[in-house]
């Protein structure tokens, strides 16, 4: 049986690693070395998972979705990451990032943000912590993503809007690593998805493995088994779709599918597809797929969904894909929009448009009838309802909406 996880040298298979300038070699060096001692503490396991419980509102449901069971022929359950508080799946990991900041004696909080669910989520523990907090953002997402952005302004961050590049998700990532060069002493950023360099992907998906976690034993007390036949998820850098495959990545019983953001097509240049167009590169500090030309410039990532849009994709997706572990399905842009629509008109739940792209899933694979589907809804959809209405066109041509 393979082994997904990541080696001692922050390695997954031939991805991940740590490169990054050498004045940031201390920061990361000392978060290697702090972050297992820390999270394996009793303490640390103590106070994380009462605020997940009491403050974040775990465990978040595992609901039968009856109708949308009917139409595709499968028993298809859905992990309710909306229903979380901040309504996505990021607090997970804020939450435990924060408290390792704090016991390592930082003061100030960076990070990056695509729809503004991480930014959100970031901006909440600091309130909570009482921690200063910047976000870096893309202008482009600043724009699209407006409420989100107010709502970290209530929580008391500073929002700086980054203007280079197409000023999307991976402009925000180098603008929050280059704050970082600026204080690194004081500053812990907080990275929102498997992605970075060690240990920060590993850091990243043990912190949102509670998801997995609670599947397991939601799925016993359901059907009397602790794993489905099929977990799906949709992908950018990788954080919800590592919770969700967490404690299956080596149980191969378990079929694994993940959406990634088509676009306009993976075949366009209009895209975000990572593993259907990637080549092997570096970004922000670790080795991965990558979007770039064949001068190793990285291109920019194109889809209708602000946290999907990123040209990487993180280590362990990248590995555990090569491997062929997993079944990576690009999702275009008109698609997502038909399955937000279809979850909202057939269960009732307005599914943020990244997670939109994990139920167009559902369309392009074959089920039986007892087969046992788990859908993790990575966000709530308030944020987007302007981008569903201005694309409402998109779902009535594809479909009857």
């Amino acid at each position: 049986m393979s082994n997904f996880q990541v080696d001692k040298n922050g390695f997954y298979g031939e991805f991940g690693g740590a490169y990054v300038p050498e004045i940031l070699y201390k920061c990361v060096h000392d978060l290697q070395e702090a972050y297992l001692p820390i999270i394996e503490s009793e303490e640390f396991k103590a106070e994380y998972h009462a605020l997940l419980k009491d403050y974040v509102g775990r465990p978040s449901p595992l609901y039968y979705a009856k109708r949308l069971s009917e139409k595709y022929g499968c028993q298809l359950y859905l992990k309710r990451e909306d229903l979380n508080h901040t309504g996505a799946h990021k607090i997970n990991n804020t939450i435990g990032q924060i408290l390792l900041a704090k016991k390592m004696g930082k003061t100030r909080i960076i990070c990056e943000t695509g729809a503004g669910q991480h930014g959100v989520a970031t901006a909440t523990v600091c309130a909570l912590m009482d921690m200063k907090c910047e976000v870096f953002m893309g202008a482009t997402d600043v724009e699209r993503q407006h409420t989100n952005v107010e709502r970290m302004k209530m929580l008391g961050a500073k929002v700086n809007p980054v203007r280079t590049g197409n000023m999307t998700l991976s402009d925000a990532c180098s603008a929050a690593i280059r704050d970082w060069c600026c204080h690194p002493s004081d500053t812990f950023y907080i990275v929102g998805s498997t992605m970075g360099p060690h240990p920060y992907p590993d850091l990243v998906a043990r912190m949102q493995s509670v998801i997995s976690e609670e599947i397991k034993w939601q799925l016993e007390e359901k059907i009397g088994r602790d794993y489905p036949d099929y977990l799906i998820a949709c992908i950018g850098g990788g954080s919800n779709a590592a919770g969700t495959i967490y404690h299956y990545m080596n149980d191969d019983r378990v079929k694994i599918v993940l959406a990634e953001a088509g676009g306009a097509g993976y075949e366009t240049n209009h895209t975000a597809a990572t593993m259907h167009k990637g080549t092997v590169g570096i970004l922000h500090g670790a080795k991965m797929l990558v979007m770039q030309n064949n001068d190793g410039q990285i291109e920019e990532a194109f889809t209708i969904s602000a946290g999907l849009d990123y040209p990487g994709v993180g280590p362990m997706h990248c590995n555990m894909y090569k491997q062929g572990r997993t079944q990576v399905l690009s999702v275009n842009d008109d698609e997502a929009i038909y399955g937000g629509y279809e979850l909202t008109r057939m269960e009732g739940i307005i599914p943020a448009i990244e997670s939109a792209h994990a139920i167009a899933a559902l369309s392009k694979l074959q089920f039986k009838p007892t087969d046992v589907v788990v859908l993790t809804v990575s966000g709530r959809g308030d944020k987007d309802v302007e981008t569903y209405l201005k694309n409402k066109q998109m779902a009535k041509e594809y479909g009857n909406f």
